[in-house]
């Protein structure tokens, strides 16, 4: 037996059982993860930043690593589980370790965004579920405060996210909390609650007024929690945003579950770069005939067919578009089975950073999967041929597909690999696959759809090289075009995407702060992507006439999500 940060203890048990146990264990320290994954019976709580708390959830990672890494696997699912277990606890460990985890604060994915993310998957359809988020809302003061406490723990400690994060967070904090003139997302939230009163039975006056007090105290927290920002920790950021190559070692295996060569990367990218634009020349100049990549995406952006008007429009488009693929794919490219066939679209709360993305659903799928789309709030005006192969991306074949078998096969995955566990590498490389899968079997052959496509592409290859070279401040080349011999700053990093990409300028900006305080998370698409056409074509070549890409597909997707070079050495024992 050995003791864990939540009291209990591990007792002996199979590698399935004492990963299941620890699953329990995780939700009761991390209430907001439990919610994101689908774990019911935390969604009243609110997770415990701070040092006490980072402290207990290091206790139990310790606990269960000893008593993991101790039990013998009874069969090969259990050998994999605990690889992955072990890799996975392992990366979390050296960025404990390293002070990165208990002062992580950015712009996209930290305590700040997860509060607030959190109350988006709590179900609204009963008085009983709204007493639960009257509970959670009343948490929100305190978990800011211990928030507030493990943050200034971590300056102590000399660790402190630099400034552009702590300014940018504070700028969403303002937001989430309601300007003056505005309303708050705890407001908006509760709003309706009221405006459902009567018709759901049991949401009489109290609850109500549980609910306005809830959230008009949660937005005071996120107020409090801006002015701590700028006034308290800004003071003691770094001005300089590049982490180094130490820290950006730990941060890129924590999300490629890989020992990358960095400047085999680095310089592979560029070589992808120049791949990607050239075929971009060339379908622009079908899309407008001697005009260059910019006048081909400004004819498209301004062509009706391509038009959507509209949040409610985009979010209607999104839906048929993914309906469709659902359909499509079915028993012809992938098994697909049933529960996976619900994916609910939706448009995101304003406050966050621009884009799309997909939540999963949970254990019993009675949540689905669900792809969520952020746009700026002033933007009424859509162009879907620079979204299609998004659809694909978050939905069908991608994240939607890969991630909801995951949580379908409990006979053969365990509750971590299927909840808890993702690896960026693992999973945005396989969307990103997904996208190219799209164009290989002629979903994508439309010259605007295809310039969609190829546009998110050069972006991702762009992200590898910016964010490489942003955090190791690496040279120029020769031959690029760009700066060359001047080494990368994050100006030249906005620079270069706003020139030699056609992304929305407000979009890269956006990206831009999302790469600086997130180290080696943008460049996990491409070099997973990168992985996965690797591995099918090795298995291509082994099975000779004898593969076939739907068996493939099962086969991997079955595996359940593992580090790259995990993912690597696992598909030649197929």
């Amino acid at each position: 037996m050995s003791s864990i940060g939540s009291g209990r203890a591990y007792q002996t048990g199979s590698v399935h059982q004492l990963s299941n146990q620890y699953v329990d264990d995780y939700a009761r320290l991390d209430p907001i993860t439990a919610t994101l994954a689908g774990v019911v019976g935390y969604d009243d709580q609110l997770t415990d930043y701070s040092p006490e708390g980072h402290q207990a959830r290091a206790d139990l990672r310790s606990a269960a690593v000893r008593a993991i890494g101790a039990a013998e696997p009874a069969d090969e699912s259990e050998r994999v589980a605990k690889g992955v277990f072990l890799e996975r606890s392992g990366t979390e460990a050296d960025l404990d370790a390293a002070g990165q985890l208990a002062a992580q604060l950015n712009v996209i994915d930290s305590p700040p965004q997860n509060i607030r993310t959190a109350f988006d998957l709590m179900s609204t359809g009963s008085a009983e579920d709204w007493a639960v988020i009257a509970r959670r809302l009343t948490a929100v003061p305190e978990a800011i405060r211990k928030l507030r406490t493990g943050l200034r723990d971590s300056a102590d400690h000399g660790h402190v996210a630099a400034l552009r994060q702590v300014s940018k967070v504070a700028e969403q904090c303002d937001i989430w909390s309601g300007r003056p003139g505005d309303e708050s997302f705890f407001a908006t939230l509760v709003s309706q609650a009221g405006s459902v009163a009567g018709t759901q039975k049991g949401i009489d006056d109290a609850l109500l007024a549980d609910l306005r007090s809830g959230a008009d105290a949660a937005a005071a927290a996120y107020g409090e929690l801006a002015g701590f920002l700028r006034t308290d920790l800004a003071p003691r950021a770094p001005e300089k945003d590049a982490v180094g190559e130490e820290i950006y070692r730990l941060w890129s295996r924590h999300f490629t579950g890989a020992d990358l060569d960095l400047t085999e990367a680095y310089q592979w990218a560029w070589d992808e770069f120049s791949r990607i634009e050239t075929e971009m020349k060339q379908v622009a100049g079908r899309v407008r005939p001697g005009g260059t990549i910019a006048e081909a995406a400004a004819a498209l952006d301004a062509d009706p067919r391509y038009l959507l008007h509209g949040t409610e429009a985009l979010r209607e488009w999104m839906q048929r578009l993914s309906d469709q693929a659902l359909a499509d794919l079915r028993d012809v490219h992938f098994s697909i089975p049933e529960p996976l066939m619900a994916l609910e679209c939706r448009i995101a709360p304003p406050g966050g950073g621009v884009g799309a993305y997909y939540t999963s659903p949970n254990d019993d799928f009675s949540r689905p999967g669900q792809m969520w789309w952020s746009v700026p709030a002033d933007r009424t005006e859509f162009s879907t041929w620079r979204e299609t192969t998004t659809v694909y991306h978050e939905g069908v074949p991608g994240h939607h597909m890969q991630i909801g078998t995951a949580v379908y096969k409990s006979d053969t995955l365990n509750r971590y690999q299927r909840l808890l566990c993702f690896i960026s590498g693992h999973g945005e490389g396989w969307a990103l696959y997904a996208e190219r899968l799209m164009r290989e079997l002629g979903y994508l052959s439309d010259d605007g759809n295809l310039m969609g496509m190829l546009d998110g592409h050069l972006f991702r290859a762009a992200r590898v090289l910016v964010d490489i070279g942003m955090h190791l401040e690496l040279e120029i080349p020769a031959g690029t075009g760009f700066h060359e011999g001047e080494r990368w700053t994050p100006r030249l990093g906005l620079e270069f995407m706003l020139s030699r990409t056609i992304t929305d300028p407000a979009h890269v900006r956006d990206e831009i702060d999302r790469y600086l305080g997130w180290p080696g998370q943008a460049p996990a698409y491409k070099l997973g992507e990168r992985l996965w056409l690797a591995v099918r074509d090795e298995a291509k070549q082994r099975r000779g006439a004898a593969f076939d890409l739907k068996t493939f597909h099962r086969q991997v997707l079955e595996l359940g999500p593992m580090g790259l070079d995990m993912l690597r050495s696992e598909i030649t024992r197929l």
